[in-house]
């Protein structure tokens, strides 16, 4: 039963007892300074009475943040319970519409904080003494940040107005500029101290006939404002925390982006789980015209009446990706996450929306918003049983209860139980339990249900989850992923789950398409598996993320690993293990074709096979520019083949020391010649070759690596009775050796489209770096 209005005499016996009396103690103590200095009757003070003090020491003990709140001005407190819930926050909300006429920004932003403390003591008591259901609490916190918001986006458009900066001709909210509510704003759930999660929209032609020239950025400009004035913290505190982070790619996005924008992101590049993000929007602020035609828009995007088996594998991976036991396995209490954790809200939520975006098409009664309404409709459809829709709707409540409570504490936006004995106790007080284990009792019970539930929804799917959970859905992170990365490897696992979020918003011509970003869904935990299996985990990720960036398409290479587990092993090995490797086949990805040639892993060819492989590939060069890239991508194949052999220990050092100096010489026969005959064609010659190129270093050992440079060294046999080259452009011996020795060093150096084929080092010539680059035959005698 509702009481209103409420007495103390009745609510009393409603609200816990203090679960620290010393706090409620301190706090009747500052109540009777300030209610004397509030200049109070004495026969109104409800200190007087023992119901009265009973409600002071209830509020003063378990919440510092509600006790803070009545003591800020005791009349208000007083008025409150005399008033009752419903009346007093009609009253609020009214006096928060009227906050649009603010002469100031300074003054809207202290009238809005004062509400919000006003609305935050009215639900928290409402809540507590159990007046009213989660519904209407969840409700009534909604229709507050809603008309705060309203009331800010009409200030500042009337401000705009009178700087001369758009005009409205009386009607606001006409501008084409629109805040849609999403999450449990949008599903009018809100929580107790929740962060508010808005997408912010502008209609380019309507803004236009508003006189604005660059509506993109007022609109930018103006969203700022508006989450000053909602989450900037002052000596009056903050209204709502504010999250933008749920508009379209929100790492390249602007705060406020257009209409036609959004429908263009959401048509070719929108994901599951932002259709599931879909499922709660509202419009709740500003020209809502538009924003409903927005959603309707939408709706076919949503609520599709057909879907393939790959889209429907997708929904599910929303689910797969928590790690859910149906054996009801041991939940640690202490700091577990009532949202995000095992059995959590999060779990009811999704079981929920998975079924609705698989069904909704074709079911419009499952189309709503709020989440215990869908929970009975789904068993209403037929695709829930009647049992654990009651069970789940039960444990929401419960769940919702509790989170409400640990917000009210402090006020703090936590989902985490205490970490301590002395804290769970607080807790469980505060929620009407005699003692921490009644509550760990009721708590557990309710977790392992929803969980075993949650569990059995889709229970043939293959789990996406892997060690834990692995959830990179939504824009902030799962601390349960964070610690199953951690798990895996991973120094920095936050960093981790931002990069392969950012994977699946189609800003790589990889994951464009939605084939290619369901594949990547159903590869990410074994991948991760294997990348933190590698000696360096986090650089192996961005390496994989710098080869994920240059793939022409993402579909094939993706379906190949799909199939072929062990390839996608063997890159996450190469990635972790070997970074020129990597760098070579992220930039050539098609280099994984090779492998799955039988023959690469193979017996390496020898030194006669590479020179006459090489010959024949810089055979085909058209000009001197194919010689010098056709030089550089045959040998990289070649290194990478190498390379992966050593990597999977089908050869060892040794062996790959000379297998690299053999791919060396070999390319350096057919290049060379290649470079001199380009020379000669200026310069002429003197008769034949005459000049020799030496290896030294681990060239001339055969024991190169694969970060080797060439230690070479020119030597030139001095052509008998001629002076000059018998070219255009004659050259003395000397000189003309010299400059063909640089023109060989250059074409081996030389970075092109295909990179550099090797450093040169000519340190071990004859005179070392001071000498000539070619030594004749004589003088290296001298010499020597």
């Amino acid at each position: 039963m509702i009481l209103t209005p409420m007495d103390y005499v009745s609510l009393a016996p409603r609200l816990p007892p203090a679960a620290d009396s010393h706090q409620a103690r301190i706090g009747l103590e500052h109540w009777a300074e300030r209610f004397a200095r509030a200049g109070l009757s004495p026969q109104s003070d409800p200190a007087a009475s023992e119901s009265g003090r009973s409600v002071l020491q209830s509020l003063f003990g378990n919440s510092s943040f509600l006790g803070q709140i009545a003591l800020a001005d005791p009349q208000s407190f007083c008025r409150l319970v005399e008033t009752g819930p419903e009346e007093s926050l009609r009253q609020a909300l009214a006096e928060t519409k009227a906050a649009a006429q603010s002469e100031d920004e300074a003054t809207i932003m202290a009238r809005l904080r004062r509400l919000r403390q006003r609305v935050a003591l009215l639900v928290a008591l409402a809540d507590i003494a159990e007046l009213w259901t989660v519904e209407q609490v969840t409700q009534a916190l909604s229709d507050f940040a809603e008309a705060a918001l309203e009331a800010s986006i009409q200030f500042l458009l009337l401000m705009a107005e009178r700087n001369g900066q758009i005009r409205l001709d009386g009607n606001p909210d006409n501008a084409g500029f629109v805040v849609l509510g999403m999450g449990k704003l949008g599903a009018r759930e809100l929580n107790y101290s929740s962060d508010i999660d808005l997408i912010v929209l502008y209609d380019a032609d309507k803004a236009e006939a508003c006189g604005l020239e660059a509506p993109g950025t007022f609109f930018v400009r103006l969203t700022r404002s508006l989450v000053k004035i909602m989450a900037e913290r002052t000596a009056d505190g903050y209204v709502f925390r504010t999250d933008l982070r749920l508009r379209p790619d929100p790492g390249s996005t602007p705060l406020a982006i257009s209409v036609t924008a959004a429908e263009t992101y959401y048509e070719s590049v929108g994901q599951n789980w932002e259709r599931a993000a879909m499922i709660k929007a509202r419009p709740v602020a500003g020209d809502r015209a538009t924003g409903k035609e927005f959603l309707e828009y939408l709706r076919p995007y949503v609520w599709r009446k057909s879907l393939d088996f790959a889209a429907i594998q997708d929904i599910h991976s929303i689910k797969r990706q928590i790690n859910a036991h149906r054996g009801g396995g041991a939940i640690a209490l202490h700091g577990h996450n009532i949202k995000l954790g095992r059995g959590g809200i999060r779990e009811i939520e999704f079981f929920a929306q998975t079924q609705q975006l698989i069904y909704g098409g074709r079911i419009p009664e499952l189309r709503g918003s709020q989440t215990v309404p869908m929970l009975e409709a789904l068993a209403v459809a037929g695709m829930v049983e009647r049992n654990a829709v009651v069970e789940l709707t039960a444990a929401y409540r419960f769940l919702r209860k509790v989170e409400h409570r640990l917000q009210m504490i402090a006020d703090e936006q936590t989902h985490s139980l205490p970490a301590n004995d002395t804290g769970m106790r607080h807790l469980a007080i505060f929620l009407g339990y005699p003692d921490a284990q009644a509550f760990a009792d009721a708590l557990l019970h309710q977790l392992r249900l929803v969980e075993r539930h949650y569990a059995h929804l889709f229970e043939d799917a293959p789990t996406l989850s892997g060690p834990g959970n692995l959830v990179f859905t939504g824009a902030e992170d799962d601390p349960e992923t964070l610690k199953t990365l951690a798990g895996l490897g991973f120094s920095n696992p936050s960093v981790v789950a931002g990069v392969v979020r950012q994977w699946h918003h189609g800003r790589y011509r990889a994951t464009i398409t939605a084939r290619s970003r369901e594949l990547l869904t159903e590869l990410i935990p074994t991948l991760l598996k294997e990348l933190g299996a590698t000696a360096h985990p986090d650089g192996a990720l961005v390496r994989f993320d710098q080869f994920l960036a240059r793939l022409p398409a993402g579909v094939q290479l993706f379906s190949l690993f799909y199939s072929n587990p062990g390839l996608l092993k063997l890159v996450a090995t190469i990635m972790g293990s070997a970074p020129k490797v990597a760098e070579r086949l992220a930039q050539q990805p098609a280099l994984l074709d090779a492998v799955l040639d039988p023959g690469f892993l193979g017996t390496l060819p020898s030194l006669d096979e590479l020179r006459a492989d090489a010959e024949a590939h810089l055979a085909r060069a058209i000009d001197y520019q194919d010689v010098l890239d056709f030089a550089r991508r045959w040998t990289a194949d070649r290194r990478f083949q190498i390379g992966v052999q050593l990597l999977t220990a089908r050869i060892d050092a040794e062996r790959a020391g000379q297998a690299l100096a053999d791919v060396a010489q070999s390319v350096l026969s057919a290049l060379c010649p290649r470079v001199e005959a380009e020379f000669a064609r200026q310069h002429g010659g003197f008769g034949g070759t005459r000049l020799v190129v030496v290896a030294m270093g681990k060239l001339g050992s055969r024991e190169m690596t694969v970060t080797s440079d060439l230690d070479l060294m020119f030597v030139y046999d001095l052509p008998p009775q001629t002076e000059e080259s018998d070219g255009e452009k004659p050259l003395l011996p000397a000189l003309y050796y010299g400059r063909l020795s640089q023109r060989i060093i250059n074409a081996i150096t030389t970075l092109t489209n295909e990179g550099q084929l090797y450093e040169v080092d000519m340190r071990l010539r004859p005179s070392g770096n001071a000498g000539p680059l070619a030594c004749s035959v004589e003088a290296f005698d001298t010499y020597h």
